[in-house]
């Protein structure tokens, strides 16, 4: 599924997402990624349908909420930090309730991943810890045919063990080539293994949307003496950092100098340095 959004603003109080424009390719895990306060789960709320843009459209497979918003939600899958099944019935009864707005929803399907994601069909959602209750969304996200999962932050709630099976799923979901996930993280070393698209928010707008590659190609760590650093071309360092022993910058473009060392940034050194880079 390719994911568009063309010029999306949004104002919530004192927020702004201001002229986001990316197309998501198909068949990609998208990491989305940047600070508390970037503008992530307002994104992910437009892409889902459940904010109107104040400006901009969105596009999925090329048909837009205003003219298909009942096709687009038969194919997409969501999981967010909100309750979004009923405490007091049991995963089972919770299935067969919802699954009947999803004309290729199949019971034995989720109840298969319940089993999976070790949660028993039979017990109350009001008994599930937070974790659980995300399984359960995810659970029930895989059941109905989706074709685009958009995961709001739930890897943080998930023990290491589970992340693990959580990853596996994601690579399944996306091995036909025609499905997409989009998920929202703040743990980036999870992003840095799976993730072949990343787009970076702050405060707001977009800093950064492309393949990893890519990414990888356009910004690098250098590392070595403070001094070798400075006297890098001033446009191309991004953010220097002084330590004990040495120093390390991030550096936009082909710079080189053979008494530094250079490597690919990190998501997490991505965004550090980035959210240093105006003197902060």
């Amino acid at each position: 599924m390719v994911v568009t959004l063309q010029n999306i603003s949004k104002r919530l109080g004192n927020f702004s997402l201001t002229d986001i424009s990316l197309s998501l390719p198909g068949g990609y895990i998208t990491g989305l990624i940047g600070q508390n306060g970037a503008g992530k789960t307002t994104l992910l709320r437009i892409l889902l349908g459940l904010y109107r843009p104040d400006a901009g459209e969105v596009r999925i497979d090329g048909r837009s909420y205003q003219d298909q918003e009942i096709w687009i939600r038969e194919r997409t899958g969501a999981v967010l930090l909100e309750e979004l099944f009923e405490r007091g019935l049991t995963l089972r009864e919770n299935g067969a309730v919802y699954g009947r707005f999803f004309p290729k929803y199949r019971q034995e399907r989720f109840e298969d991943f319940l089993v999976r994601f070790a949660l028993s069909p039979k017990r109350r959602c009001s008994d599930l810890s937070r974790g659980e209750r995300l399984k359960l969304q995810l659970a029930f996200a895989l059941s109905h045919d989706a074709r685009l999962l958009v995961l709001d932050e739930p890897t943080g709630n998930f023990d290491p063990e589970f992340r693990r099976v959580f990853f596996e799923v994601l690579k399944e979901f996306i091995a036909d080539g025609e499905r997409s996930v989009v998920l929202a993280t703040h743990l980036t070393d999870d992003l840095d293994r799976i993730a072949d698209y990343i787009v970076y928010l702050e405060n707001g707008t977009g800093l950064f949307a492309g393949d990893v590659e890519t990414m990888r190609a356009q910004y690098r760590i250098a590392e070595g003496d403070g001094y070798r650093l400075r006297a890098l071309p001033g446009e191309s360092v991004i953010h220097m950092q002084e330590r004990a022993h040495g120093a390390r910058a991030l550096v936009r473009g082909m710079v080189s100098d053979p008494e530094l060392t250079f490597r690919a940034p990190t998501l997490e050194e991505l965004m550090y340095f980035m959210s240093k880079r105006n003197g902060e």
